[in-house]
């Protein structure tokens, strides 16, 4: 749409993510839902999306305070490793629950010929957040030193 300088298979992403762990994790395994590490991606997520719901509004009123341009290139910094924390505890925490129940698993033989293992995949998952998370995250950083460190007096040196 071009109503905020986003790109489509990064968002993408997170919406499927966060779909993911509120329906796929934390609403199946009823057992997390009183996890503090819920609370930790809820509250992460929460001033994440304050943050940057005010940014977009005051930006595309042409009237963006310095100070919550500021939060959004700042805040993240803390604000990400609490939400994928929270995230990965959460998901380790419905893990014994998942195995027990077999939760989303399919078993062989069946007339599909087909097996999945719902407790496989959330360790799959979890595993995916060592490439993921650090690239996702370096990549904001250097957002946040090209928009708020990056003057007109840099470029006159390039």
């Amino acid at each position: 749409l071009g109503i905020v300088p986003s790109s489509v298979v990064l968002t993408s992403f997170q919406v499927i993510s966060r779909v993911f762990m509120i329906w796929a994790v934390t609403h199946s395994v009823k057992e997390v839902q009183s996890e503090d590490s819920v609370l930790l991606f809820v509250v992460a997520w929460t001033l994440t999306e304050i943050v940057r719901y005010s940014f977009y509004t005051f930006s595309l009123l042409n009237h963006l305070p310095y100070l919550i341009k500021w939060a959004r290139y700042t805040l993240f910094i803390v604000l990400y490793p609490m939400g994928v924390s929270g995230e990965l505890l959460t998901m380790y925490a419905a893990l014994p629950f998942v195995r027990q129940a077999g939760l989303y698993s399919i078993s062989l033989p069946n007339k599909y010929n087909f097996s999945f293992d719902y407790y496989a995949f959330l360790i799959l998952v979890m595993i995916s957040y060592i490439p993921i998370f650090p690239q996702l995250y370096f990549h904001m950083i250097h957002q946040r030193r090209k928009i708020l460190f990056y003057t007109e007096e840099h470029k006159k040196f390039e």
